[in-house]
C-alpha cells in the first residue's frame, strides 16, 4: 500500500513578532533596573570595606600612641609623609605661621633640612604623632596659649592601609600597585584637658590638665592621586591619663603600669 503525499500541512506552534518584541520589552526594562541598582550595590561594599579599614587601623594607631610605643617600625610602611602647620603666639596674640614636613627620606623644620626627624622608625612616627596641640617656646606642653607666648600645633599623617588587601603589602615594590592602595589622611590632636582657672580648685585643676589629655584622631578618606580627600570622616577619642614627656623634640605618652600595694 502507497502513501500519497497531500497538501493537508499541520497547524504550527510559533510566537508572533508583537510577541517577542513585548518580551524583550519586558527583558529591557528588567535589564535597565538591574544595571541601574548594581553602581549602588558596589558603592555600599566599597563603603562599607573602607570603614572596615578605618576601624582596624584606628585600634592600632591609638594604642601605639596612648602607650607611647618605640618599637612599632612597621609603620614606616604605611606612614609616608607627617606634616606639623604650626603657629607661634606671642603674649599679645600675633601668630607667626610655619611649617614642618616628614618623609622617609628627608626632613625639614620650617623650611630647614634636618634628616635626623625622618620617618626611619616607628619611635618617629609616634613621637610626632604624639605631639600637644599647646607647646610653651621651649617646646614643653602646656594647658593652653591663653595670655602665654608659644606654639599651637595641627599635625596631619598620610596613612596608606594597615590592614588592607595583603597584595599591597610590603615588599609590594610596583609603584601602580602604591599608588592604587587605599590610603587616608590622620588630623591628630592631643588636647590637654580644659580646667576653670577662676576655680578655687584651680591649682588642682591645673595639676590635672597636665596629666590628663584627649587623644583625637580625625581620619579623612580616601586621598586621591590629584590630593584631594573623598568624603568619609570619622574621630575616635581616647582619654589618657599621664604626661607626655619630650625626648629630642619627640614627644612620647609615659607608660603606664600598675603594682599590687600591699
Amino acid at each position: 500500500m502507497k502513501f500519497r503525499p497531500t497538501n493537508n500541512r499541520p497547524d504550527t506552534a510559533a510566537f508572533t513578532m508583537v510577541e517577542i518584541a513585548i518580551c524583550l520589552a519586558i527583558i529591557g526594562f528588567a535589564l535597565v533596573a538591574i544595571i541601574g541598582v548594581l553602581p549602588l550595590g558596589m558603592n555600599t561594599q566599597r563603603d562599607n570595606r573602607e570603614e572596615t579599614i578605618i576601624n582596624q587601623d584606628a585600634t592600632v594607631l591609638l594604642e601605639a600612641v596612648r602607650n607611647g610605643t618605640h618599637g612599632a617600625n612597621d609603620l614606616t610602611n604605611y606612614v609616608y609623609a607627617i606634616t606639623n602647620h604650626w603657629a607661634s603666639y606671642n603674649v599679645n596674640g600675633t601668630p607667626t605661621l610655619g611649617k614642618n614636613g616628614y618623609t622617609y627620606t628627608a626632613a625639614s623644620l620650617n623650611g630647614i633640612p634636618n634628616a635626623y626627624y625622618s620617618l626611619t622608625n616607628g619611635a618617629h612616627i609616634v613621637g610626632l604623632l604624639s605631639t600637644p596641640e599647646f607647646t610653651d617656646l621651649n617646646g614643653m606642653p602646656i594647658s593652653s596659649l591663653f595670655n602665654t607666648a608659644g606654639y599651637s600645633n595641627h599635625v596631619v599623617a598620610y596613612v596608606r592601609s594597615l590592614s588592607g588587601l595583603a597584595a599591597e603589602k610590603p615588599p609590594q615594590d610596583n609603584q601602580i600597585m602604591k599608588e592604587d592602595t587605599f590610603s587616608y589622611r590622620i588630623l591628630c590632636v592631643n588636647a590637654p584637658v580644659p580646667f576653670d582657672t577662676n576655680s578655687a580648685f584651680a591649682g588642682f585643676s591645673k595639676q590635672l590638665s597636665a596629666n590628663l589629655h584627649e587623644l583625637r584622631m580625625t581620619f579623612l578618606w580616601p586621598q586621591l592621586p590629584n590630593g584631594k580627600l573623598g568624603n568619609g570622616r570619622q574621630t575616635f577619642r581616647a582619654t589618657i591619663a599621664g604626661q607626655i614627656a619630650r625626648t629630642n623634640d619627640l614627644y612620647f605618652y609615659q607608660s603606664q603600669s600598675f603594682t599590687n600595694a600591699p
